[in-house]
């Protein structure tokens, strides 16, 4: 008895398109491909300057301020953001929370075999908007294509340029009476993130908070505000970032539990899932310290752009208690904040 063997050629077919395959990151003609039609035009420039290893910046006129970020969300879309928008955000947040005006941007792609163009396209459009709406260029990045399983669908490396406009002299100059503030509610993200990765139906429907800081902390600069310090409340959530000030100053950093900015549709959900909306990951939240006696100016400043229109004053620092970070609850007593030893919830960001 004969068998019939037929070839089976590892590049794709071009009458069955749509799919990702390890040719489109070899660099050869289908990889050229995939730039020029699928990536370069939904960036905004299907110009040279995109295909080359490296760009040619403007010089900048504060000294420069460099981030880089990776970005592994799951699931890929969810209420109020997707991936692509994430990577974007992230990125000009971590740049605009050291007092940098965000510039430039690289984007890199690591890519599973067998990815939906059609996604592709839908989360590199969602990029390119949210760089517009940041006023950023992405002037470069990297593609790779990795063998099915090697990666789950879709991560991107982002790195980011800005420049010192908001000089910030860091948690170390914390001084007792400092006050703490936040730029809006607490724990969106993550729990918009938990929701749509568990199919959790909750009314209203959570949604993250995914958004540039950069408008708050401008205002900020134009009202002659001061700021120590700044931090977008990511994985740890609040908690994470009190933590690690309180560890740089050595002293306590004391919040009002009722004075938490927190959105009755969180509040819910993580009650009912027994989480602590302080330790749940922001995207589009920030912390923030200002000397003694500027809350007020701070607040309405923050309060102009629309990122911080619900910005409050949650706490003020102290000298050193029995713990780094405390809370008051009922009847003004002061209870220790745990500080979040690992991610309640892994991959939102």
């Amino acid at each position: 008895m004969s068998t019939q063997c037929a070839p089976v050629c590892a590049l794709p077919n071009d009458d069955v398109p749509g799919a990702i395959s390890l040719a489109h990151g070899e660099g050869g003609r289908l990889m050229r491909d995939l730039l020029r039609r699928q990536i370069l035009p939904l960036l905004g420039s299907p110009s040279r300057e995109l295909q080359e290893d490296a760009a040619v910046l403007a010089p900048l006129a504060g000294p420069p301020v460099f981030t880089t970020d990776s970005f592994v969300v799951s699931p890929r879309f969810f209420p109020g953001g997707d991936l692509g928008s994430l990577a974007i955000h992230g990125t000009v947040n971590d740049l605009a929370v050291a007092g940098a005006r965000p510039r430039w941007l690289s984007c890199s792609l690591i890519l599973e075999e067998g990815f939906d163009v059609g996604e592709l396209r839908r989360l590199l459009g969602s990029a390119a908007n949210a760089a517009r709406m940041c006023g950023v260029h992405i002037v470069t990045g990297d593609t790779k294509v990795v063998p099915r399983g090697a990666v789950d669908g879709l991560f991107i490396n982002t790195a980011g340029l800005g420049e010192l406009v908001l000089p910030m002299p860091g948690p170390a100059s914390m001084a007792v009476g400092d006050e703490l503030l936040v730029s809006g509610p607490i724990g969106r993200h993550g729990m918009a993130v938990l929701a749509a990765r568990e199919s959790l139906q909750f009314e209203p429907t959570l949604e993250s908070d995914s958004a540039p800081l950069y408008p708050a902390l401008e205002a900020l600069r134009l009202a002659g505000v001061p700021v120590k310090a700044a931090r977008d409340a990511t994985r740890g959530g609040v908690s994470a970032v009190l933590h690690e000030w309180a560890e740089s100053c050595a002293l306590t950093l004391a919040i009002n539990g009722t004075d938490l900015p927190v959105t009755d549709s969180v509040r819910g959900a993580c009650e009912l899932l027994g989480l602590d909306p302080l330790h749940v990951a922001c995207e589009g939240t920030m912390v923030i310290v200002v000397p003694s006696g500027t809350a007020a100016a701070a607040l309405s400043a923050m309060r102009s752009a629309a990122v911080s229109a619900s910005a409050a004053q949650i706490g003020e620092v102290m000298s050193r208690q029995v713990a780094p970070v405390v809370v008051r609850r009922a009847l003004r007593r002061l209870v220790p904040l745990d500080e979040p030893v690992g991610a309640a919830l892994p991959r939102i960001c």
